[in-house]
């Protein structure tokens, strides 16, 4: 298998996964999160989060165009202290729009793999706007299939804390 592969397989397997825990959710739940004390997401904000925690900066790593707000100095501790608190962030109000915007992310991320070539993948210098350290595309792209990944396990403790009948299969069934 060669890194073009893996990542198609990765992100497949993510996104379809996401979709089916999005899809146990109800319209009700999307204002629901763990605690009003610190800084949590709304569910409907971290579908939000969900919808471009991928593909978004997978396309950046490969085009150049990072639809970030002002990133150069993102690994610098001054920007990270104006990041908005979790009330300020941006929602879906719709199950339907969070499915919409997931699979558009997926479709970004499988075109942008799709671009490169295994060279590119297992040699370019490809530095993150928020890590300046040096790292193979391939790495970094697998990175932002972890990134995601992170937050679909957040996604699936909310279903648990919700009391949703989840259980540790639905991270990973097919």
């Amino acid at each position: 298998m060669n890194f073009k592969e893996l990542l198609q397989q990765q992100i497949n397997e993510s996104y379809n996964v996401a979709e089916r825990l999005i899809k146990l959710l109800k319209e009700e739940d999307l204002a629901w999160k763990p605690s009003e004390t610190n800084n949590w997401m709304t569910t409907g904000q971290l579908l939000f989060h969900l919808g471009q925690a991928c593909g978004l900066p997978i396309k950046g790593f490969v085009t150049g165009e990072w639809a970030m707000p002002a990133h150069s100095d993102m690994h610098d501790k001054k920007t990270e202290a104006k990041l908005p608190p979790a009330e300020k962030l941006k929602t879906v109000t719709t199950l339907d729009e969070a499915l919409t915007q997931l699979a558009a992310d997926k479709k970004s991320a499988l075109d942008s793999v799709n671009l490169c070539s295994e060279e590119d993948l297992a040699s370019k210098d490809a530095p993150a706007p928020w890590d300046p350290r040096p790292a193979a595309l391939g790495i970094r792209l697998l990175q932002m299939v972890d990134h995601f990944n992170q937050h679909k396990a957040q996604l699936f403790y909310y279903l648990k804390l919700q009391g949703k009948p989840v259980n540790t299969m639905h991270l990973y069934r097919k």
